[in-house]
């Protein structure tokens, strides 16, 4: 690792440990040219996932862009932040987890259903209608339908 300092290119590692969730190293770095410390940390490099939208146009998975559709979804209903975040977290774990680098957005979609519709219905139904593109009374009544089920 080369110093910010003075740009020495051999810098000398004083202690490792894990930092964050245990998904990153903090190493304690000094400089012997010019007897800096500094800290660097060290992470895997995450592989970027592609959204497939509905008209075959691709975007880079933008998870705030989740958190915000959940938040939409659930907003002045009896579902906390922590449980917002939490969904997004576990939406976003299990499409790294997949392997894939492009992913449909109805996959994404169908998966932010179905962790919805364990936490609240009413935010379920919310996010389906501008999901599922409702164009009239009927399409909510067969969701509500499918709910009571």
């Amino acid at each position: 690792m080369k110093c910010p300092f003075c740009g020495f290119e051999d810098t000398k590692v004083l202690d490792s440990r894990p930092a964050g969730e245990g998904n990153s190293v903090r190493r304690r770095r000094e400089c012997p040219n010019c007897d800096s410390r500094f800290t660097t940390y060290e992470r895997f490099e995450e592989q970027k996932i592609r959204i497939i939208k509905k008209d075959g146009k691709r975007e880079t998975f933008d998870r705030m862009k989740l958190l915000n559709g959940l938040i939409k979804a659930c907003e002045k209903r009896p579902v906390s932040s922590e449980d917002i975040e939490e969904i997004s977290i576990s939406i976003e774990d299990t499409l790294r987890k997949t392997g894939k680098t492009e992913i449909s957005s109805s996959a994404i979609g169908d998966l932010i259903m179905e962790k919805l519709k364990k936490i609240d219905q009413v935010s379920y139904v919310r996010f389906a209608s501008v999901y599922r593109e409702f164009r009239d009374l009927d399409s909510f009544i067969d969701i509500i339908k499918e709910l009571k089920k």
